[in-house]
């Protein structure tokens, strides 16, 4: 048990409420009672398991050679819809003193029976944790939201398909805590080899019958529409008097509805007519057989559509009760029924066929994945469990600690010359900068950058700042918010290729306006300049060690050097060029251009806008800002901008 960092057997109680519950459990329970040096397991019985009636199935799991620590007798008999909601409240009132007993570390639960309600709901409350088999499947009737109720109640969860899975991720539950396992039945389902399965037939419907020729029937009350369920039962047993094979009748669970439907039966002379054979439970490993070598199963127990696929035995679904539900393509469904006609169809249409065994349930490896799901459990997490919502409207209530903090964003300047990071406030304005000169490697740049952000961000805690996010980039503005595009790199304006043939750029390509006019490619063409020395003029003067850059280039164009001041019309050009472009996409309002060289840039951009563009867009306005971190400011506000929406 050290992986999950337990210094003791997890003890894990298993709880179990009738035949259906206990052939998804018991495997689950061999599992455990095989591996005592991790687990310590204890067995809880209540529900239909303790009823004559319905067979007494206790004896199945005494048979199986389970210590049994508990018999609690919980069904309220009436079979109505007071007596489930009594049974729930019998087994609420009575569980209580045995969790205090047992004091497991995790309680089993399975599937979407009230009485599993029953014992997720007191675990619940008296802080056990549960595991929940079987969640995120979808069918009809109560069932759907009991499943669903105890999905919410338990910390954990093993599910059998896929799309379970996703339904469970969709329900806010924690990705981390689920598992795709499989169905635990059909982990005895897809290894069930029975030579002698022909004894098994004849020990329950006859020594004259053939494998192929007989039909299994297990159907059960809709406790949403128990009146028009129990018209259902009626026309499938007249479709199967009429269909004359021999067929295995089992009697309804104990759901409100259920005594009704036995009535039926007895009107019908089911238990004494010659084709039926009537019976209150069959062990799961016989049952197995049975429905393996049948000729067809119909009903509408959730066993049709999941574990009869394993065997591709047709099956006839009937009714809503299993709607929603995955199935293969063995399974036929009559939704509907006014007359016997449309059950006897359907029997002449499945009868005797063999499908393709499916797997959609499982692949027979279900036990070893949920035993090893449950060493990783750790005690020591918060028992609080947490749902992963999708985002939602902030809430309107305060922190103090957010309240008391500054909330700010990182912006990042890379400049030809320096590169700069910037802690900037929601109101804009900047806590604190820090200035390095650009190294003149990509991999020295990167390193500086990460160094300098590490920096501001250290720094931020002790100027009472919470940094929301590292801000890079210019912006498009529309119907005032930034655009971001589909992977927050929209607005590369200097990236617009403005010729074929013209200069590299530091991304790669040819002709981008930034290897014309950004401060990086104004200070190359003055270094080709300077070391023709065709740079310097009358009025300028440099010092030996002086780097040259961009502003020496401006300035020789002001003194009258003639070739200074081409490079800089040259540049002015390419990025009226690449503005006209931008006008004739977007058809902005305004067009604001910031920086050092942005005054230097104003008049060419206005001339080849008059030049170049179409005439509904000539009359755009441009500008120079006159903010004095202009580029900071507007990689700052990429992130504010973003993070703080209330709606996204």
């Amino acid at each position: 048990m050290e992986k999950n960092g337990n210094n003791h057997k997890l003890r894990v109680c298993v709880a179990t409420c009738n035949r259906a519950d206990y052939s998804k459990l018991a495997p689950i329970m061999f599992g455990i009672k095989a591996e005592p040096q991790f687990f310590e397991l204890d067995v809880v019985v209540l529900g239909s398991h303790l009823i004559d009636d319905y067979g007494n199935t206790y004896r199945m799991i005494e048979q199986d050679d389970f210590d049994i620590h508990t018999r609690l007798h919980t069904i309220v008999r009436g079979e109505d819809e007071a007596a489930m909601v009594e049974s729930v409240g019998l087994a609420l009132v009575k569980l209580p003193d045995v969790l205090n007993r047992l004091k497991p570390d995790i309680m089993i639960v399975h599937g979407d029976r009230f009485d599993a309600l029953a014992l997720a709901t007191s675990a619940a409350l008296m802080n056990i944790r549960i595991l929940h088999i079987e969640g995120g499947e979808v069918s009809g009737t109560i069932d759907d939201s009991i499943r669903h109720a105890i999905t919410k109640l338990a910390h954990y969860h093993v599910c059998c398909t896929r799309s379970a899975e996703q339904h469970l991720i969709a329900m806010c539950e924690d990705h981390d805590r689920i598992l795709l396992a499989g169905c635990p039945s059909y982990d005895k389902l897809l290894s069930a080899r029975n030579k002698d399965y022909m004894s098994i037939i004849r020990m329950w419907l006859g020594e004259d019958v053939k494998t192929r020729d007989y039909i299994v029937a297990l159907q059960h009350p809709v406790t949403t529409d128990i009146k028009h369920s129990i018209k259902m039962f009626e026309l499938t047993l007249d479709a199967l008097i009429s269909f004359k094979k021999r067929t295995l009748v089992l009697f309804p669970n104990v759901d409100a509805g259920s005594k009704e439907m036995v009535r039926v039966m007895r009107k019908k002379g089911i238990e004494h007519h010659p084709n039926f054979r009537a019976v209150k439970h069959v062990p799961f490993d016989q049952f197995i057989q049975l429905v393996a070598h049948a000729g067809c199963m119909i009903g509408n127990s959730s066993c049709g559509v999941r574990e009869v696929g394993a065997f591709g035995t047709p099956v006839i679904n009937l009714g809503t009760r299993q709607t929603g539900r995955e199935t293969g393509e063995n399974v036929l469904h009559v939704r509907d029924a006014d007359t016997q006609d449309k059950i006897l169809h359907a029997l002449h249409l499945q009868f005797g066929k063999q499908y393709p065994c499916s797997k959609i349930y499982g692949d027979g490896n279900a036990v070893p994945r949920i035993l090893k799901f449950l060493k990783s459990i750790d005690l020591k997490e918060p028992l609080q469990k947490k749902f992963c919502f999708p985002p939602v409207k902030d809430s309107i209530s305060q922190d103090i600690d957010h309240i008391l903090e500054t909330q700010s964003a990182l912006a990042v300047d890379l400049g030809g010359t320096n590169l700069r990071v910037a802690i900037v406030s929601m109101k804009g304005e900047i806590v604190k900068k820090y200035t390095q000169l650009n190294p003149k490697t990509y991999e020295d740049r990167l390193e500086l950058i990460l160094k300098m952000c590490i920096e501001a961000a250290s720094e931020a805690v002790n100027v009472n700042c919470r940094i929301l996010g590292v801000g890079i980039g210019g912006g498009i503005v529309h119907q005032h918010e930034l655009i971001h595009g589909s992977s927050f790199c929209a607005a590369e304006l200097g990236h617009i290729v403005v010729s074929l043939d013209g200069p590299e750029c530091l991304c790669g390509s040819q002709g981008c306006i930034e290897a014309y006019a950004s401060g990086i490619a104004l200070q190359r063409e003055a270094k080709k300049l300077h070391d023709e020395d065709l740079l310097l003029v009358e009025g300028m003067s440099m010092k030996k060690e002086e780097v040259v850059s961009a502003a020496h280039l401006i300035q020789a164009a002001k003194l009258g050097n003639t070739k200074a001041d081409s490079i800089l019309r040259t540049a002015g050009t390419a990025l009226g060029l690449g503005v006209v472009n931008i006008l004739h996409t977007m058809n902005p309002s305004l067009v604001i251009l910031s920086g050092v060289l942005a005054s230097h840039y104003v008049n060419a951009v206005k001339d080849v806008i008059n030049q170049q563009a179409l005439s509904s867009v000539k009359t755009v306005d441009v500008v120079v800002s006159n903010l004095a971190d202009p580029a900071l400011l507007g990689a700052a506000s990429l992130v504010l901008d973003y993070t703080t929406r209330r709606i996204y």
